[in-house]
């Protein structure tokens, strides 16, 4: 190793172990006998040494167990457990009732967990337990335990660290390496004159390049054949950078974003569009109903249009779906199972104006979590309303849409949806086979017209975690909203 490669800290480090060569110096030793105050320095010059061959460095590492803040009001105030059990053994009426009344509801409830636990039962109201001091005794115990904290975690008992590790933020593991560095046979070799400190210039500047004195300087040297590190840089989340990517292709076609809130009524949001009440769409099992708001009130000349709707056609020509609409349940508040619901409300405040609006934004359905499902997702929608639209145009505007997203095979096939006449569904080539993406259609009369809209109104959705599945090739949905950075940073941007 050529000593002139050596950086000044790694030069007095090894100047200091020559004096000792048989000696393993710990990270004190070195501090004062190098003069430094800075651990960083030491390790680092140790690391550069080990590097160099000159130097050999031996790790330790040992885990203390130590008192998180829980943990400290626990042993100022007592385990929660102690000050239940010392409550009950004091109190001459100790029942649910008057433990709910001394204690706040948070510790109320996963105290007495505990202390069932422990044997204490809980009957006709009252605590009571047949060996009170055997409740006494793991009590205090377990309080001792906290006492020997701070401690390695080998002295500890097992059993009760594993208890306490169960419970959260009583106990926090804390791991501390030592390190030792002993010179090497090759270390000694190096003459005490090349470990001279010197100056050395590590970064060429304007202005030492604009004087002389780099004709003169000493550089310090750089291996530029070792591997570098790839500096870790901020990114968008993918599911954030498919929705700017939809979100530019949609601008481009010359549409307006629609934002609106998620908290609809049920009149908006199933009854514009002609789902019949009786639908199993409207159950608990798929919409998330509200106890605040519980109901929102809808203008009494909405739900009478739509009741006509329902229950006769009104004056479309339709037959509607009989049986009998209720207002109430218009009227009933809940989270929006789709953005449909928003799109139909910007149409009827608006329902004159040509337009091309579109939305990518959070719906809600209550669905079991799987690979493919999760209550919680987001829609893509675009609507087309003017003059002389069509199924045509329609499906032109789709394929454009799936071609800028790289997808420019597309077909479409005939489907059903209750508010949608024709309805089609969208589908692309992917991986040599047809994928179902979304949905279509032209808004019903049964929907336009009630609300005073006269031009054919073009629907268009899909699910853009979906979408999202496609573009990174994954198999569970599930993965997009799992914090597993290397995943993320492996992503490929969007």
């Amino acid at each position: 190793m050529d000593a002139d490669a050596l950086l000044n800290p790694e030069r007095r480090m090894l100047r200091v172990m020559q004096q000792k060569d048989t000696k393993e110096w710990n990270l004190s030793e070195i501090l004062s006998a190098c003069e430094w105050t800075d651990q960083a320095v030491a390790v680092g010059a140790g690391h550069g040494l080990s590097n160099a061959g000159l130097a050999k460095t031996s790790e330790t590492s040992s885990i203390t167990v130590r008192l998180a803040d829980e943990g400290l009001k626990a042993r100022e105030y007592g385990l929660l457990e102690q000050r239940l059990w010392n409550w009950i053994s004091d109190h001459h009426e100790p029942t649910m009732a008057n433990l709910q009344t001394e204690f706040e509801r948070h510790e109320a409830g996963p105290g007495v967990g505990l202390l069932k636990r422990l044997g204490v039962q809980l009957e006709n109201g009252t605590f009571h337990s047949q060996n009170p001091s055997d409740v006494t005794s793991r009590i205090e115990t377990r309080a001792a335990f906290l006492n020997l904290l701070p401690c390695l975690e080998d002295a500890l008992d097992q059993d009760m660290l594993e208890h306490f590790k169960s419970r959260r933020g009583l106990i926090e593991s804390v791991v501390a390496t030592s390190r030792t560095w002993s010179i090497t046979p090759a270390g000694r070799k190096i003459s005490e004159h090349e470990l001279v400190e010197k100056q050395l210039i590590t970064e060429i500047t304007t202005e030492l390049l604009q004087s002389e004195s780099w004709k003169d300087a000493e550089y310090r040297p750089f291996d530029v054949t070792l591997e570098s590190s790839t500096p870790r840089t901020g990114r968008s989340h993918p599911m954030q950078a498919l929705i700017e990517r939809v979100r530019s292709i949609f601008l481009e076609m010359g549409f307006s974003e629609l934002v609106d809130d998620y908290v609809q009524t049920a009149g908006w949001n199933m009854d514009a569009l002609f789902i019949p009440q009786d639908h199993p769409a409207r159950e608990m099992q798929d919409t998330f109903y509200l106890d605040n708001p519980q109901s929102i009130d809808i203008p009494k000349h909405l739900t009478d249009a739509w009741r006509a709707i329902h229950e006769y056609g009104g004056d479309t020509g339709s037959v509607g779906w009989g049986g009998s609409f209720s207002a109430e349940t218009s009227q009933k508040g809940l989270l929006r199972t789709h953005t449909t619901v928003n799109t139909i409300q910007y149409l009827a405040n608006n329902p004159n104006d040509a337009c091309r609006v579109f939305s990518v934004d959070r719906v809600f359905r209550k669905e079991a979590i799987d690979r493919t499902h999760l209550p919680e997702f987001h829609q893509i929608e675009g609507i087309i309303m003017e003059e002389g639209a069509n199924l045509q145009m329609l499906v032109t505007t789709l394929k454009t849409f799936y071609a800028k997203m790289g997808y420019p095979e597309v077909r479409v096939r005939p489907a059903y949806f209750p508010y949608t006449e024709p309805s089609l569904e969208i589908e692309v080539k992917w991986r040599g086979k047809w994928l179902e993406l979304g949905g279509a259609g032209i808004f019903r009369p049964e929907v336009t017209e009630p609300l005073g809209i006269s031009s054919p109104v073009l629907a268009w959705g899909m699910g853009l975690e979906r979408l999202a599945m496609l573009v990174l090739d994954l198999d569970d949905i599930r993965q997009l909203y799992i914090s597993d950075l290397e995943w993320l940073r492996n992503q490929p941007l969007l």
